[in-house]
């Protein structure tokens, strides 16, 4: 369920001059932040967890997950040139796995390792915060690069829903109103990272089990429908 040739090709795509410009706006952005804010504050285990959770978890990971996530097939699909991949002796639910794996290892690169430096940076990994928040990073990775890699699938406005769905549900609403956040990712990682670290600090409104079963589920889920998306697209000359 891996081909090496369509993950090289999907990696040279992703972190080709202008994507990778992009995914490093928000991870400079975070670490410039922590880095004032510790000059400014000191070491702040509260801080510490605002700019943790509100910044790099809230918005940081799901704008890298739609810019990866999207990235993995949506241009090609736009530009039509996927039916040259298509073409080739290459199971199209592999396309998908290979796509999906290449998206999950760039989102988590470029969200959780940053998380992880300025953890240390605000209060050095004090209450476990830097470790939390990077767990949830890793897991919202997964989830986040799995939604909007089947949003790319299926829509040609996959960057533009991705955004409103990134700034609006997760950012806004998964943060803000209660009753929204059982359906956050955000919400469904905190929960794990609440389990590894201090509960104290880290908090999540949905319970371990409960986040844990929608994580896989929706992951599994998006790929899978993905893959049947995938299905439908036909070359010329294909009954």
């Amino acid at each position: 369920m891996y081909n090496p040739t369509v993950a090289r090709l999907t990696y040279r795509a992703l972190l080709g001059r202008r994507r990778a410009a992009l995914l490093f706006v928000l991870p400079g952005l975070l670490i410039l932040l922590a880095t004032a804010v510790r000059v400014l504050n000191g070491a702040d285990d509260q801080i510490a967890a605002d700019v943790l959770g509100g910044f790099a978890l809230a918005t940081m990971v799901p704008l890298i997950g739609v810019i990866a996530g999207t990235g993995a097939i949506g241009p090609e699909i736009d530009d039509g040139s996927i039916v040259y991949l298509l073409s080739k002796p290459v199971k199209r639910p592999t396309i998908i796995m290979t796509k999906l794996i290449v998206a999950i290892s760039v989102t988590m690169m470029f969200s959780a390792l940053p998380t992880f430096v300025a953890g240390f940076i605000l209060n050095g990994n004090g209450r476990q915060l830097a470790i939390s928040y990077t767990v949830a990073a890793l897991v919202a990775s997964i989830a986040y690069s799995a939604l909007f890699l089947l949003l790319g699938t299926v829509s040609r406005h996959a960057v533009v829903i991705g955004l409103v769905y990134a700034l609006v549900w997760e950012t806004l609403f998964g943060s803000l109103v209660a009753g929204a956040r059982t359906l956050s990712v955000q919400q469904w990682a905190l929960a794990v990272a609440q389990k590894v670290g201090d509960g104290s600090m880290v908090t999540s409104d949905v319970g371990l089990t409960l986040a844990v079963s929608l994580l896989v589920g929706v992951t599994v889920v998006a790929t899978w429908y993905a893959g049947q998306k995938l299905r439908t697209l036909t070359l010329a000359g294909e009954e």
